[in-house]
């Protein structure tokens, strides 16, 4: 068997490239609605089955590390962590995909008012998940806690898109359809801006020793926010885990 040390930079290696594919889904999935060009969503199923191998070999290695060799302190926090941020980062890639399948009808019939905030918000939260995995990389708890302060942020542009198609959903009733798949697609960017926060969390529980989980605001108050997952629940093609 190969030297702990050694095995602990490949796993860390592993969860980096994770994350590399994981954010390159965002992007395509976003390049597919912004150029209103579906055949990108194949990039992304592609990439979705290379996401969940690695999670899969991220647990199985975590696992193994800490049955055999008994890490203590930073080690086994780091252990902790990659298992966890294995989890987050499929969750990411099941939004992108998510996103996906929001474009599909969001596109469908002529284009929308353009929506400006939308592209934006989606910077933003692929910013989030970048950020939060060179924080890891760099072992920078200033950076991970950047990611913190990005999480309002990305609520402020889902309410601002919320109310925009809102309103643009009673002006004409025609769009509801294409209204609704683009309120869905904020809320997957949405919640990938709430993992990528996880993600951060962790890192600073790996570096520090603190757990910060709970020591935080609610994520979700607000009157708009909670319509927005009203919303959200009972349309169809919602946020959860896409259909397998």
């Amino acid at each position: 068997m190969r030297h702990f040390d050694e095995q602990l930079d490949e796993l860390f290696k592993r969860i980096i490239m994770m994350g590399s594919t994981a954010e390159s889904m965002i992007q395509t999935a976003v390049r597919a609605y912004g150029e209103r060009n579906e055949s990108l969503a194949a990039e992304v199923y592609a990439r979705e089955n290379d996401v969940n191998k690695m999670q899969v070999e991220v647990d199985d290695w975590a696992v193994k590390l800490t049955t055999l060799q008994q890490p203590v302190a930073s080690d086994a926090r780091f252990l902790f962590m990659a298992s966890r941020i294995g989890g987050e980062l499929e969750r990411i890639a099941d939004q992108a995909i998510n996103i996906c399948q929001n474009t599909r009808y969001a596109l469908e019939g002529p284009p929308i008012k353009p929506l400006v905030d939308l592209p934006i918000m989606a910077g933003v939260a692929q910013k989030m998940v970048r950020n939060s995995l060179s924080a890891m990389a760099g072992r920078d708890v200033k950076l991970a806690e950047q990611v913190l302060e990005q999480e309002d942020q990305v609520d402020a542009f889902r309410d601002q898109i919320f109310r925009v198609l809102l309103t643009h959903m009673m002006s004409d009733p025609r769009t509801i359809q294409q209204c609704l798949s683009l309120i869905l697609m904020a809320r997957n960017l949405e919640r990938i801006g709430d993992h990528a926060t996880n993600i951060a969390e962790e890192v600073i529980y790996w570096i520090q020793g603190r757990d910060i989980r709970h020591a935080r605001p609610s994520r979700h108050a607000g009157d708009v926010g909670r319509a927005f997952d009203s919303t959200a629940q009972n349309a169809p093609n919602g946020d959860g885990a896409p259909a397998k």
